[in-house]
């Protein structure tokens, strides 16, 4: 494993899941300079999106992603995060001097605490998008946050990846990533259901495809509220008042 002063900038990567996020995760990466050398994928559907995406990229076990790479990206349900890094470290599968980036919004780097006694550098990175696990998601890295969270002598590691992912780091601290996680969620789910919602009363009346109809409404409506409560400290409560 080369060691964190001997390495030349561009990585070994291993991704830990082939849901909508690892594949996108590593194209991008892979298109900073990076070397993908491994991605696991079980389900029919993970391992057909992984080979679509990452055609060069052998699909493999999880243990043998982790113990050969120089970063690992663990790219899982939030659900699944903390038990997975368990395992790995039962098994003794992290290897020193790994950088170790999970991609969820929930956790910090306190999920990563049973892997230090390893020795590995454990990083947050959360591009705060929807996926749809395909390559139009690699360009709207580029206009988003990514979310970064990490100890202060490794900052500069985590806000580097975050850039060459092609987005904005957005430094988060640990206490606040619950936070961060709930904000995250409510706009997402939110969203979800308003245009649900919207969408299934004009079809009810008879609309054809109510999504085209509705959607520069919903596009607009969303870039004037953004305009208005994007930057909150640029607006006073009277002004809020004033424009109901």
């Amino acid at each position: 494993m080369t060691q964190p002063h001997e390495r030349d900038g561009r990585l070994a990567v291993g991704i830990v899941g082939a849901g909508n996020v690892g594949p996108v995760i590593g194209v991008a990466l892979a298109g900073a300079g990076h070397r993908i050398l491994g991605i696991s994928a079980i389900s029919a559907e993970s391992r057909d999106r992984a080979h679509a995406m990452l055609p060069d990229v052998p699909v493999m076990d999880v243990p043998t992603v982790v113990a050969s790479s120089e970063l690992v990206v663990l790219a899982v349900p939030d659900a699944q995060l903390a038990s997975l890094i368990q395992g790995l470290v039962a098994t003794n599968t992290f290897q020193p001097g790994q950088i170790v980036m999970h991609t969820s919004p929930m956790y910090g780097i306190n999920v990563l605490e049973p892997a230090l006694d390893l020795g590995v550098i454990p990083l947050a990175l959360h591009p705060a998008m929807t996926f749809t696990g395909t390559s139009m998601d690699v360009q709207r890295l580029s206009e988003c946050f990514i979310a970064v969270t990490a100890p202060t002598p490794v900052l500069p590691i985590g806000q580097a990846l975050a850039v060459e992912l092609g987005g904005e780091p957005l430094v988060i601290p640990e206490a606040k990533r619950v936070d961060y996680a709930e904000a995250i969620s409510t706009a997402s789910e939110f969203s979800a259901s308003i245009v649900a919602q919207a969408t299934g009363i004009l079809g009810a009346i008879g609309v054809e495809n109510p999504g085209l109809v509705l959607g520069p409404l919903i596009r607009s409506s969303v870039d004037r509220a953004l305009m208005r409560y994007g930057d909150v400290r640029t607006i006073g409560i009277s002004d809020l008042e004033d424009d109901l």
